[in-house]
């Protein structure tokens, strides 16, 4: 597709398909003609004029996206996110030194889903008592049975619930602020104003959200793919942690498209793409271009990964990428450490099923500790 249509129309779902590297990080790059106000995914409850009351800044524009996305920047900076790596070690080993006393367990039940969602909730405020019923609730949300292109009744009721514990959390933080996010956004003001909960809670939605989902698919898939490829799983356990995470992130990222607006007509690879056409921006597509990346179907740690754009480009770059890497780092850091040697039983591994997010729900796991 990405030499023979450049830009697919699909007629069914009513989108134009962006896969080559070059285009795909122009459209990103330009907000003005590729518009987010709209929303970000193809599910039809979450696309349109209202998006942002869900979705937050990811369905905002310039001016208003970058204001909004200015009051959480600094808890996302180098030395904010740095200071949490005790943090995300400590987590890591509460949860990874009794499985790996049992020996087996679910990568991602047991280990790479509890670890963001205590990370994120540590950054937000969130109390421990009220974790894993957050974990579940998102979850339910993002979930969508096999084949379907919406939010199920089930996840709407989730997301609805979530929404409805955020108020009380946000009350708590205006009569005691403390030292988090949830604080410094109820401190905030935009427009000379303070926020209001309808601003703050689709904020808070969105991080929790996209802090865990994100992280507990690129830990899974890392884990996984080293596992298919030993060669590199060797290099992996190395010592190269680093170069780990980029290649998974480039080879099998967790986000696989953005979904944007044209704001105006706009000429592609030679097709004319009118006004208000729906264009998917297929970053998966995009991070295997044999133009930037030799050989892209090979799980390859040695490789120059800096063309990748798995966490998104220009305004829209994903804000909390810095926190992910680290997370990503530690955790399998930690494993490194620890594990001497793996096996997956992939008959037993369940995949996530959204509309753009790629990944495991679950991956049984035996380890051979050092």
């Amino acid at each position: 597709m990405r030499k023979e249509a450049p830009v697919y129309r699909n007629d069914e779902l009513d989108f134009w398909a962006l896969t080559r590297h070059r285009d795909v990080a122009a459209a990103l790059r330009d907000p003005t003609l590729y518009s987010s106000a709209n929303g970000t995914l193809l599910d039809p409850s979450l696309y349109g004029p209202s998006a942002h009351t869900i979705l937050s800044i990811v369905a905002m524009d310039p001016p208003r996206h970058g204001a909004m996305r200015a009051l959480a920047a600094p808890t996302f900076g180098p030395a904010q996110v740095a200071s949490l790596e005790p943090v995300i070690a400590r987590i890591t080993r509460s949860y990874l030194d009794p499985v790996l006393e049992h020996g087996s367990f679910d990568f991602v039940t047991d280990l790479a889903a509890k670890v963001p969602m205590d990370v994120v909730s540590e950054v937000l405020g969130i109390p421990p008592a009220d974790r894993e019923t957050v974990r579940d609730l998102v979850l339910l949300a993002a979930d969508r049975p096999p084949g379907s292109r919406d939010v199920s009744p089930e996840g709407t009721e989730a997301l609805a619930r979530l929404m409805d514990y955020l108020p009380s959390l946000i009350a708590e933080r205006r009569r005691r602020p403390r030292e988090d996010l949830t604080s410094t956004l109820v401190a905030s003001e935009i427009d000379g104003r303070p926020l209001t909960d309808a601003e703050i809670i689709p904020f808070l939605v969105l991080l929790i959200a996209a802090g865990y989902e994100t992280v507990t698919r690129l830990l899974a898939a890392a884990w996984y793919w080293a596992w298919r490829n030993p060669s590199q799983r060797d290099v992996a356990f190395s010592g190269r942690i680093g170069e780990w995470v980029a290649e998974t992130l480039r080879y099998d990222g967790p986000v696989q498209y953005e979904l944007r607006t044209t704001t105006r007509e706009v000429v592609v690879a030679g097709t004319a793409l009118p006004r208000g056409a729906r264009v998917l921006l297929m970053l998966a597509a995009a991070n295997r271009d044999p133009a930037v990346f030799p050989n892209p179907d090979r799980y390859d740690l040695d490789r120059d990964t800096n063309g990748a754009i798995a966490f998104g480009l220009g305004p829209h770059f994903c804000l909390g990428a810095p926190l992910a890497r680290l997370q990503s780092k530690v955790v399998l850091g930690e494993l490194v450490a620890l594990v001497e040697d793996y096996d997956i039983n992939p008959s037993r591994a369940r995949p996530v099923y959204t509309t753009n997010v790629r990944g495991f729900a679950t991956l049984p796991t035996t380890v051979r500790p050092r």
